[in-house]
C-alpha cells in the first residue's frame, strides 16, 4: 500500500510545471507604429497610463480619441501628405489644420489613425522595412486596376484589399 501511496505522490510532483524564476524577455514589434507614434502622444496627453499597448489599451484609447498631436506624428512617420491624410480619415483638411496639437480628436477618426498604425506595421514586417512599405504604397499597381495602395484607404474595403494583398506577398501569392 505504501509503494502505491509513493508512486502517487512522485507521478504529481513530476507533473508540477516550474516557472523559470527569470522574467519573460517579450520583445516589442521594432515596427509597432501605434506604440511608438500614437501611443507617446496618447500617453502624453494622459489618455492612456504608461501600460504596454495592449488590445485593451488600444481600445480604450481609440473610445477617448487621440491628441491630433499623435495624429500628425502618425502621418509624418508613414509619409503622408496632409491632404492624403485627411482625405483617408474623412476630415477636411482645413478642419485638421485649425485644431491645437493637444486637442483630443473624435474617435472615428482615431480608429482610423489606429487602422492605419496597424496596416504600416503589418506592411513594415511583410517588407522588411518601412520604407520599402512606403514606396509600395505610393505605386501604382495592376493589383488594384492602377491605383496606388494609398489611394484605397478611404474606405474599410480598401483596407481590407491591401491587407489580403500583403498576405499574398507574404505568402509568395501574386495575383
Amino acid at each position: 500500500m505504501s509503494h502505491k501511496k509513493e508512486y502517487k505522490s512522485e507521478a504529481i510532483t513530476n507533473s508540477l510545471v516550474n516557472e523559470p524564476t527569470v522574467e519573460y524577455n517579450i520583445k516589442s514589434n521594432p515596427f509597432d507604429l501605434f506604440s511608438t507614434v500614437i501611443g507617446n502622444a496618447a500617453r502624453d496627453f494622459n489618455v492612456m497610463g504608461n501600460s504596454r499597448m495592449g488590445d485593451y489599451e488600444i481600445l480604450n484609447v481609440s473610445r477617448k480619441g487621440l491628441p491630433k498631436r499623435g495624429l500628425m506624428a502618425l502621418a509624418k512617420k508613414i509619409s503622408l501628405t496632409l491632404q492624403e491624410f485627411a482625405n483617408i480619415m474623412h476630415i477636411s483638411e482645413r478642419t485638421l489644420q485649425r485644431y491645437e496639437d493637444d486637442t483630443i480628436i473624435k474617435t472615428e477618426y482615431s480608429e482610423k489613425a489606429i487602422e492605419l498604425a496597424r496596416l504600416y506595421t503589418r506592411g513594415a514586417e511583410v517588407f522588411g522595412t518601412l520604407d520599402k512599405f512606403k514606396t509600395w504604397m505610393k505605386t501604382p499597381l495592376h493589383v488594384f486596376k492602377g491605383e496606388a495602395p494609398v489611394s484605397l484607404l478611404d474606405t474599410s474595403i480598401g483596407f481590407d484589399m491591401v491587407f489580403k494583398e500583403l498576405g499574398r506577398i507574404e505568402y509568395g501569392i501574386f495575383a
